[in-house]
């Protein structure tokens, strides 16, 4: 609908009781040319003064003047030449009075003959309520990012953009960019209603033009800062925020997200594919290297689907300056990075994977940003996003910055950030870092380094305050939603409902089972039979949380070697260790992730620079363990009883945990009905063990329906063909055995099938 036309409102010249509005306006207008001016309404645009109306502009680079008054909706003008006020560059000119609406646009003559026309920014008022205020100051505004930032407006019948920005501590804030030559002090912002909110709506502006705040801090310093709402960025190293709009997208996803509200995700198969977009698949033709979100919705989205995952987890695709830092030293929250192209390319990007039968989980990062000059640091002349007490404030291992949980309004900045990315992309998850360092105070602190709560403990308070009420509105408003928390200790309840005292997150990554099992692993076989407790141990805490099974990017780096090469032995043991790996991990209890380029048993360890090792392909071994991960994706989709009850005691059920002298675990996976199961047999060693008794709970015909051994996945066959009949014989604690043949290095599954 369109705007209608509304008069522009004057204002009248304040008078002091000491000095005469002549003083007055000169002494505004020295803050205006000063940068100095917190309300330069009161000082720049139309004002009635007795029967006339002044217009006053600060036209810095003019050298001539004019408002050109509409006189009708024919079009026709009439010019009011603008007299130089000073030499700073402050025009006024004087109209008389006049019954119908003032609508008028200023006219100048610029010092390298460049004529400019355009609507006076200050006849708008900043379109932002007072309800907007309180709602933010309260930490309760859940749409800030509607409000806050840039934002393309039409006031009064014009179109423009909206820019507002949070600052308590500043004297003075201007909008700069292309539009004005970077200027600090040409387009300055008003306070908006004594808050400390600073907005200021410029006519004419469009999309795509680029923008800072000018900050003129607390202690008179000017800063050119990045908008921390901006939606859009230029490319890096270049560091200033973009107009966009969001509104055009047309979503294809309906029928998805229809789905996924009816879903209930922890009875379903998950099984996520982790990937950095910089380096899944470099580009041979584009400048940058890079793939954009369009390319990568094709041909990622396919190899995804192909291989049979269920999830993508993009590590952080928020804007961030340096490569190197992986995408976790956020600068832009509410920007996708521009590296791979424009905010509607990537929602292209999800839009696909939805059409695909893809979900979409993003890293978010609340936990910390960069003390880059351009970001959230020192914003205003003081630290308004981090905590202000030192002892709270620095995150020593990272350089970094922590955001102080306690305020209300970095808590709605994070809180509206987190909503931004399911409202406006779709999303369907967030995978939130480093929760460890927010739950705790004393986190890489030192004593002396780090302050008890107000009950004497190391527990951060304020976030898990914070922490609960995201996850408690993430699950009201986005039905089908997850939040995954990579939580490294025993803190309780982390994925349990806050209505129990938990913190409320869906899921969390295993950390302990993640490290325990790859250290059992990169063990000689010889030498493992005294470390089988590494591997069964998660099994006692194993549905105490929601857990995700993760092979993350943090074992493939800093270090670390790639997975294949964390296997000990030749290289037929290290694939065959791998093919076990994986064949175990889809076997656990538990969700599942891989980190790109494990799938086909990369060699090098993971480099963000560079793209994954797609060339070994070409040889047979690392084809043979892409086959065996999508098979093993196939399978676990396929057969419910290794999802359905990941979380729940009454699905998992052990043959022997006790056979450490053979390196022999044995373990049934058992579907809600209790109709169906799989029984698991993993052999730790290179030794085939044949007549391996196993017990089984029930009598009938076997049938081995996954071999790592196969031929075809790169094993030495060792099989156990045809049927596979039960003994009568009570074994193990169970009713029946089988007489199994073991392969080495492997792992067996086996079904019922009569």
């Amino acid at each position: 609908m369109k705007t209608p036309k509304t008069k522009t409102k004057l204002r009248k010249t304040k008078v002091s009781r000491n000095y005469s509005p002549s003083i007055v306006i000169e002494r505004g207008i020295e803050r205006v040319l000063c940068f100095d001016e917190n309300e330069p309404f009161d000082v720049l645009g139309p004002h009635a003064s007795g029967k006339e109306i002044s217009i006053r502009a600060f036209l810095p680079r003019a050298t001539h003047a004019w408002v050109a008054v509409q006189l009708n909706r024919m079009g026709q003008e009439k010019m009011f030449r603008m007299k130089r006020v000073n030499q700073g560059g402050i025009f006024e000119a004087f109209l008389p009075k006049s019954k119908h609406p003032l609508s008028y646009k200023i006219r100048s003559l610029d010092v390298d003959g460049t004529e400019c026309e355009a609507e006076d920014p200050y006849a708008f008022p900043p379109d932002i309520s007072d309800f907007d205020l309180q709602l933010f100051s309260e930490g309760n505004h859940l749409n800030i990012y509607e409000k806050l930032g840039a934002h393309i407006r039409t006031i009064n019948g014009v179109k423009g953009v909206q820019f507002a920005v949070w600052a308590p501590n500043a004297r003075s804030i201007s909008v700069v960019g292309d539009f004005n030559h970077w200027r600090p002090g040409a387009h300055p912002m008003t306070r908006v209603h004594f808050s400390g909110v600073w907005a200021l709506f410029v006519p004419i502006l469009t999309e795509d033009r680029l923008y800072k705040f000018a900050v003129k801090g607390c202690d008179s310093a000017v800063r050119f800062k990045t908008d921390p709402f901006a939606q859009a960025t230029e490319l890096r190293p270049q560091t200033a925020s973009r107009v966009t709009s969001l509104e055009p997208f047309d979503w294809s996803d309906v029928e998805w997200m229809n789905q996924r509200a009816r879903q209930n995700l922890l009875a379903a198969p998950v099984s996520i594919y982790e990937v950095h977009l910089g380096s899944w698949r470099r580009s041979e033709t584009s400048d940058h290297g890079f793939l954009s979100y369009r390319e990568l919705a094709h041909e990622l989205v396919s190899y995804v689907k192909e291989m049979g995952f269920t999830h993508i987890q993009i590590m952080p695709v928020m804007e961030h300056p340096l490569d190197e830092s992986w995408g976790y030293q956020v600068v832009n929250f509410f920007a996708p990075t521009s590296r791979f192209g424009t905010p509607q390319e990537f929602m292209y990007f999800v839009n696909h994977c939805h059409q695909n039968q893809i979900g979409v989980l993003l890293d978010w990062v609340p936990g910390h940003f960069p003390t880059d000059g351009y970001g959230l640091s020192n914003f205003d002349g003081q630290e308004i996003f981090a905590y202000g007490n030192w002892k709270k404030r620095e995150h020593r291992e990272w350089g970094t910055f922590i955001f102080d949980y306690g305020k209300n309004e970095v808590r709605n900045f994070l809180l509206s950030n987190a909503l931004f990315w399911f409202d406006r992309y779709h999303v369907d998850g967030l995978r939130v870092d480093a929760v460890a360092s927010m739950l705790y105070l004393d986190y890489s602190r030192q004593p002396g380094e780090w302050e008890a709560n107000q009950n004497g403990g190391n527990e951060n308070l304020e976030f898990v305050s914070f922490i609960k009420r995201l996850n408690e509105i993430i699950y009201s408003r986005f039905p089908g939603a997850v939040t995954i928390a990579e939580e490294s200790t025993a803190w309780p309840g982390v994925s349990r409902p806050t209505y129990l005292g938990g913190l409320g997150f869906g899921m969390k990554w295993n950390m302990g089972w993640m490290h325990d099992t790859l250290d059992f692993f990169s063990k000689d076989p010889i030498h493992r039979k005294w470390h089988q407790n590494a591997l069964t141990f998660s099994l006692l805490y194993a549905f105490s949380e929601n857990f995700i099974l993760p092979f993350s990017h943090d074992e493939m780096a800093h270090g670390k070697r790639a997975l294949l090469e964390k296997m000990p032995g030749d290289d037929w043991q290290k694939f065959a260790n791998l093919r076990l790996l994986f064949g175990f991990m889809m076997a656990h209890p538990g969700k599942k992730l891989l980190f790109m380029g494990a799938e086909f048993a990369q060699r090098r360890e993971w480099n963000c620079l560079e793209s994954l090792d797609w060339h070994l392909l070409g040889y047979e071994s690392h084809r043979q363990i892409q086959t065996w991960v999508k098979t093993l994706n196939q399978f676990y989709r396929t057969h419910p009883c290794l999802y359905e009850m990941d979380f729940e005691y009454a699905g998992f059920e052990w043959v022997d945990f006790s056979d450490a002298e053979s390196s022999v675990i044995s373990f049934i996976r058992w579907s809600r009905d209790r109709k169906n199961f799989v029984v698991a047999v993993c052999n730790m060693t290179p030794v085939v063990r044949h007549g391996y008794r196993v017990g089984v709970p029930a009598e009938g015909i076997y049938e081995e329906v996954l071999n790592s051994d196969n031929l075809q996945f790169g094993g030495s066959d060792v099989l156990n063909p045809g049927q596979l009949k039960t003994q009568a014989a009570s074994w193990q604690g169970k009713p029946f055995a089988l007489d199994l043949t073991l392969p080495p290095l492997g792992i067996i599954l086996l079904e019922v099938r009569a």
